[in-house]
């Protein structure tokens, strides 16, 4: 199994998960979710590297991180990947507050669609938790990060 679920890039990982105070494990669901732990990972939305940022937010994330020298190639390489990724949860979070299902969607499906769909009723009884997702790629991609992370923690967490 652990083959399966790796810690691959685990000193990155664990140096910015602590840094933004993110569960490593969280990190690593994601990667596997978005990536499967390929660097050169390119999704049919342009979105790039283990984390799969898009080069939009990309641009976004360096601006705010006073990345100075980012180029869209510098998302392949984890050295930047991660920690971007791992800002952008960070960010995510302090938005939407600690409600994982939310941020995971949000990473998703983009904070704007998040925000519509927390001020509808028919997705969110109480404007703070998602009760409907009514994108299905981001419903199953939320549902695969929280399995990711299940496994992770039943794998790794001693």
């Amino acid at each position: 199994m652990k083959k399966l679920y790796p810690l691959k890039y685990s000193d990155i990982v664990y140096k910015y998960s602590r840094e933004y105070d993110i569960d490593p494990y969280l990190v690593f669901s994601v990667i596997k979710a978005e990536s499967n732990f390929n660097p050169d990972a390119v999704s049919h939305k342009s979105a790039y590297g283990l984390m799969q940022v898009t080069s939009t937010t990309g641009e976004w994330i360096a601006e705010q991180m006073k990345i100075e020298d980012f180029t869209l190639n510098k998302l392949f390489d984890p050295e930047y990947n991660i920690p971007m990724g791992c800002w952008y949860i960070d960010n995510l979070r302090k938005e939407f507050g600690d409600n994982m299902d939310v941020v995971l969607a949000a990473y998703n499906a983009g904070r704007g669609n998040v925000q519509k769909w927390l001020n509808d009723t028919e997705h969110s009884k109480d404007g703070k938790n998602l009760h409907y997702i009514p994108f299905k790629e981001t419903d199953k991609y939320v549902k695969k990060v929280k399995v990711n992370y299940k496994i992770y923690k039943f794998l790794y967490d001693k």
